[in-house]
């Protein structure tokens, strides 16, 4: 991706977000040039990292690792920015880590989706440097969720051979490397026994299994599940009955998943050994591959070792619905927003800001303004969802958020400044469940 389009997108960013504050935290950036010295990244690369107000101690990296092209570079430059993602990230203590590789769409992809081509040490590197600039040396050795779309995938599959006990789960939206090592396409990796400990998810859209450009991100994930749950491996499979090669609603199933599998293994914040759990096989639902029930492993009749793996009865629960209709549900409202303030202009405006946390299960579609009580406007005033719900943030192909991001403020133009009025903001979640209304005056 051209550094010119990196420096415009993270400068959106950066005016949206405060110059580097966002949702509750900050965010910090290293920018690396391409390298011409053998074995090194010959492309550049941008790693953008949101670290949680109040935390002292970072426990964990969630890596968001877009895929290939110039589209999905420019896509995965918001990923630090997305609230929804934030919430979970802000759960467990932990980073929110969103990569950007400044491809050309005529460029070969593997020159970083293949970690073995420098992109795994430019990442490590960008760790330590991130952990000096931030003030959290704890980023350089604390473990990853690695998220991966396409080519993300691609590249996540292959860290897990490298760094298996880092990892604390992976979530392989349509790609893997797999299927391309096992054809000898590039070199076949060892993977130590330690990367069969490691819970993943593997989550292709059911239109790609079509015979058509993404066959084989159907194809491959579902080999490599099959593989690796052959070899006692806890994976998954959710196949997205809506979408293609676009990541749809994915989200509603892997932070619940992510959630879940950070319960299980994330050391304990005080232990002296800070070493992943092992996952605790009597948690575990089992459900057969391409059905949508699941139920406790104890109770499962079939063979194991040829069972869709989930964590938990809450994420059987959620990845049987979203198998089914693509998504998955919500039954409680969000919280409500805070530190709303209303504030006179010179122009005789009022403008209303405020903060708000992402719904934990279905993140925010909207904001509704009232002035005494009565709906003034929205925020967005129409949500877009071209791939997925309507959400504030609207989420593009590859699950972040289009830019140039939302700010948290309305503008009312035909107020009477002077009057004695109250204003209040309410959250809407992706499902249209509303919070409770916050109230500020003027000032």
């Amino acid at each position: 991706m051209p550094r010119s389009w990196s420096a415009i997108l993270l400068a959106l960013c950066c005016w949206a977000s405060g110059q580097a504050s966002w949702g509750a935290g900050k965010i910090h950036e290293v920018t690396y040039p391409a390298s011409t010295e053998p074995g090194k990244l010959s492309l550049g690369v941008t790693y953008s990292i949101w670290i949680p107000d109040g935390v002292t101690k970072i426990r964990g990296i969630i890596v968001h690792q877009h895929g290939c092209g110039t589209g999905a570079c420019k896509g995965g430059a918001t990923a630090a920015y997305d609230l929804h993602w934030q919430a979970l990230a802000k759960k467990w203590d932990c980073a929110l880590l969103g990569p950007s590789y400044h491809q050309e769409d005529k460029q070969n992809c593997r020159l970083w989706c293949d970690p073995r081509n420098g992109s795994e040490k430019t990442f490590l590197q960008s760790l330590n440097e991130l952990a000096v600039q931030s003030k959290h040396p704890e980023l350089a050795t604390v473990p990853w969720c690695l998220w991966g779309h396409s080519g993300g995938g691609f590249w996540a599959s292959l860290m897990q051979t490298l760094h298996p006990e880092r990892i604390v789960a992976i979530w392989f939206r349509s790609g893997t490397a797999y299927e391309t090592w096992e054809k000898g396409d590039i070199p076949k990796p060892e993977i130590p026994a330690a990367a069969y400990q490691i819970p993943m998810m593997c989550n292709p859209g059911a239109k790609e299994n079509d015979g058509g450009r993404f066959a084989g991100a159907w194809t491959g994930t579902l080999s490599m599940f099959k593989a690796y749950r052959a070899k006692g491996a806890p994976a998954g499979f959710a196949p997205d009955p809506r979408s293609a090669h676009e990541c749809g609603d994915s989200r509603y199933l892997a932070i619940p998943f992510f959630d879940a599998c950070l319960a299980l293994r994330l050391p304990d914040k005080d232990a002296a050994n800070q070493s992943l759990k092992p996952v605790d096989p009597q948690q575990a639902w089992l459900a057969t591959v391409l059905s949508d029930k699941a139920e406790a492993a104890s109770a499962y009749q079939g063979p194991a070792n040829a069972a869709v793996w989930l964590p938990n009865e809450a994420v059987a629960k959620a990845w049987a619905e979203y198998v089914r209709t693509g998504a998955v549900g919500d039954t409680t409202p969000p919280s409500a927003p805070h530190h709303v303030q209303a504030s006179a202009g010179a122009d005789q405006t009022i403008e209303i800001t405020w903060d708000a946390d992402a719904d934990f299960e279905s993140g925010i579609q909207a904001f509704i303004i009232q002035r005494d009580g009565k709906q003034i406007g929205q925020v967005p005033e129409k949500p877009i969802g071209r791939y997925g719900r309507p959400l504030f943030q609207t989420m593009s192909y590859h699950d972040t958020p289009e830019a140039p991001l939302p700010l948290l403020r309305f503008v009312e133009k035909s107020a009477k400044v002077g009057e004695k009025v109250t204003y209040q903001v309410i959250t809407v979640n992706s499902v249209g469940l509303k919070s409770a209304p916050i109230a500020a005056t003027v000032k």
